[in-house]
C-alpha cells in the first residue's frame, strides 16, 4: 500500500497533518491537473492554476470524510472537485458579464455573435455532461476525468479499472454525443 494510500485512510479517520500531508505530496500532480484542465480554455481567464488548486484544497477541507480510497481515486475526485469550480467561476462571470451594474453596451457585429463566451462555453459542457450522466455514468466520468481533469487515457483507465482501449473508445463516444448535446 501507497504513502497516499495510507494517509487517505488516517484523514478518513481525522487526522489533519495526514489530509495535509495528501495534499503536500499530490500538490504537483494537482497542478498538473489544474494546468491541463485551464490550458484547455485558456483565453478565459476565469481562474489560474495556483488557484485552482487551492480553492480544490478548501473544498476538500471543508468536508468532513475523505472519500477517495487511493491515489488514483483522489486524483479522480479532485478533477470533480476542480469541474465544479471551474463552473462556479463560470457562473459568476456571466452574471458580472451579464448585468452587475454596467450599462449596457450593444455591439452590432456577427463575429462577437458567433463566438461564444468562454463561460458560456464551459456552462454548455457542464450542462451536456449532466445530461451524459443519466444517460451512461461512465462515459461521463471519462469526460468529467478528461476534460475537467485534464487527465490522460492511461490515468483514466487505472481510476475506473478499464483497460486503455475501453476508455478511448467511451471518450469516443461520449464526444459524438456531446457534440449532438452541444449543437442544440
Amino acid at each position: 500500500m501507497g504513502e497516499v494510500t495510507l494517509l487517505i485512510e488516517r484523514a478518513r479517520e481525522g487526522s489533519r497533518e495526514a489530509f495535509d500531508r495528501i495534499f503536500e505530496l499530490l500538490y504537483p500532480e494537482l497542478r498538473q491537473i489544474a494546468h491541463r484542465r485551464l490550458a484547455l480554455n485558456s483565453r478565459d481567464g476565469l481562474i489560474d492554476t495556483t488557484a485552482l488548486v487551492n480553492e480544490c484544497y478548501l473544498k476538500f477541507s471543508r468536508h468532513e470524510n475523505l472519500k477517495p480510497a487511493d491515489r488514483s481515486h483522489f486524483l479522480a475526485y479532485s478533477a470533480a472537485v476542480m469541474r465544479s469550480i471551474v463552473v462556479d467561476a463560470a457562473r459568476s462571470a456571466r452574471s458580472e458579464r451579464r448585468g452587475s451594474g454596467a450599462d449596457p453596451v450593444t455591439l452590432d457585429t456577427a463575429l462577437m455573435a458567433s463566438v461564444p463566451a468562454p463561460e458560456e462555453e464551459i456552462l454548455d459542457v457542464h450542462a451536456a455532461l449532466d445530461e451524459l450522466a443519466k444517460i451512461d455514468g461512465r462515459l461521463a466520468r471519462v469526460v468529467e476525468m478528461r476534460y475537467f481533469g485534464g487527465m490522460e487515457d492511461a490515468e483514466i483507465a487505472e481510476v475506473l479499472g478499464l483497460s486503455k482501449r475501453t476508455v478511448s473508445r467511451d471518450w469516443d463516444k461520449a464526444r459524438l454525443l456531446l457534440a449532438h448535446a452541444l449543437r442544440r
